[in-house]
């Protein structure tokens, strides 16, 4: 199954309306130090909201997908049809640099300038500030590894992590600025794609469109994913949906692990050939062995 980790940026903050902004929050990100030093570097940049699947968009569209962009092409940023999909690399000092560079040239065209080594908007001279929400501490390692590069771009940020319960309402009433958050998909997306990214989800307390998504290419996609007649035409609308949802910017993607890690004792066995698409740890095809190397039945 394909998965979406990232930061989810709430466009429902005025803050995080230009698309250039949220790029911007990208382009700070550098993953590549991050897997180094954190994960010892055992994890690669999520590229799809379907990542690892049939389904993620990869060079540019063409053929059936090519068709469905068209629907909508005046609804979408142009690079959908001109530019393959990457996130920003990171890593030495000089990609470091130019990233920030870049992040700083799309807050300028976006109304913002730095004042005082603030970045506050050109306009009116708020500082532009943002708050990380999380209910998980072991996660704040993560979020301390990016602050430094927002606050070389003029970012203020602070962290603030709260109780399951605290988390929830404030989840529920759309109260933050950005959380850490997934989507798991499966190999035959339908209706649950509204819920994620659908405009009528966008104002329903506790749907999963986090990122607070209204756009009526995504709806035209989403209803073209829904009502796909056959595989090929769902893979097709599925890869156009994905391409317009990245080219949108509403999250900083994360990361993710072509592994499942188990701990394992040999007292359990196994069948010799997993389910393809299962989870390879799912409780129900281990079986009790007794002592190693004997099959005995469990006490």
């Amino acid at each position: 199954r394909g998965i979406m980790q990232a930061f989810i940026l709430n466009t429902r903050r005025d803050k995080f309306k230009d698309a250039r902004v949220r790029r911007a929050f990208n382009y700070a990100f550098n993953f590549e130090e991050m897997n180094k030093q954190i994960f010892y570097g055992q994890y690669q940049r999520i590229n799809s909201y379907f990542e690892g699947t049939e389904l993620a968009a990869t060079g540019l569209p063409q053929g059936k997908e090519l068709e469905i962009l068209e629907t909508v092409r005046d609804k979408v940023p142009p690079e959908v049809f001109t530019t393959e999909y990457k996130n920003p690399v990171g890593g030495g000092p000089e990609a470091v640099r130019r990233n920030l560079r870049e992040a700083m040239r799309l807050l300028k065209e976006a109304g913002y300038e730095i004042r005082n080594q603030k970045l506050v908007n050109a306009r009116t001279g708020e500082p532009f500030s943002v708050e990380f929400l999380i209910d998980d501490p072991s996660f704040e390692r993560v979020i301390l590894f990016y602050k430094p590069e927002l606050e070389r771009i003029g970012v203020e940020v602070s962290v603030r992590t709260v109780d399951e319960a605290q988390y929830e309402n404030r989840i529920r009433r759309w109260d933050f600025d950005i959380i850490v958050g997934s989507w798991g998909e499966s190999l035959s997306p339908g209706n649950e794609q509204r819920a994620y990214w659908g405009s009528q989800a966008a104002d329903t307390p506790g749907s999963r469109n986090f990122a607070g998504i209204k756009n009526p290419a995504v709806d035209a996609l989403i209803e073209k994913v829904i009502y796909a007649s056959d595989r090929a035409t769902l893979v097709a609308a599925t890869r156009a949906l994905d391409r317009v949802l990245l080219w949108n910017h509403y999250v900083v993607p994360q990361w993710t692990y072509g592994k499942v890690r188990t701990a394992r004792w040999d007292r359990y066995g196994r069948p010799e050939h997993m389910p393809k698409y299962g989870e390879a740890a799912f409780p129900t095809v281990w079986w009790w062995k007794g002592s190693p190397g004997r099959v005995g039945s469990r006490p």
